[in-house]
């Protein structure tokens, strides 16, 4: 005897049917994308004055608060300020996405172990969307699926 009903049985499908078309991997992707560039491009945009010149108060932050181990505070507020420009820039792009991703989501571990660990919860929404363009990559609306046509085209 088939304990779930039908109409229920139905419903079911058709929501997952619905949401499968309506959260597709594209657009999931190209979300996450764009949401976790915004989070870091933002980021980045406190360590400069200008278009790129590393803040006095951005090394201040550095060898102050954060007090990363075996860094120079200079280089580390320099590494991280460049880290939060490019990175978000190929996300957007979907370039070299897989990468970019990687690099945030050391970035990310490294906050979240040596400069706020209380932080989790923030932290493991950024760690699950790096995750997710890891695993994933970049999605159709990306360089990255444009290349790889254009690649596997010419390999044939």
């Amino acid at each position: 005897m088939n304990a779930r009903p039908p109409a229920l049985l139905h419903a079911h499908q058709a929501l997952v049917h619905w949401a499968g078309h309506l959260f597709s991997d594209t657009l999931v992707l190209l979300a996450a994308r764009l949401a976790i560039a915004g989070i870091f491009w933002r980021s980045g945009r406190t360590k400069v004055d200008g278009w790129f010149t590393l803040s006095d108060s951005a090394v201040a932050l550095f060898a102050e608060e954060y007090q990363l181990p075996w860094v120079d505070p200079e280089l580390a507020a320099s590494l991280a300020a460049l880290a939060e420009h490019a990175l978000p820039i190929l996300l957007v792009l979907g370039l070299a996405t897989r990468y970019a991703a990687i690099g945030l989501l050391i970035m990310t571990l490294v906050i979240q172990l040596l400069v706020y660990p209380d932080a989790w919860p923030t932290h493991l929404s950024w760690m699950s969307l790096l995750a997710l363009i890891v695993a994933r990559g970049a999605g159709a609306l990306s360089v990255d699926a444009t290349l790889s046509q254009r690649l596997f085209r010419s390999a044939q």
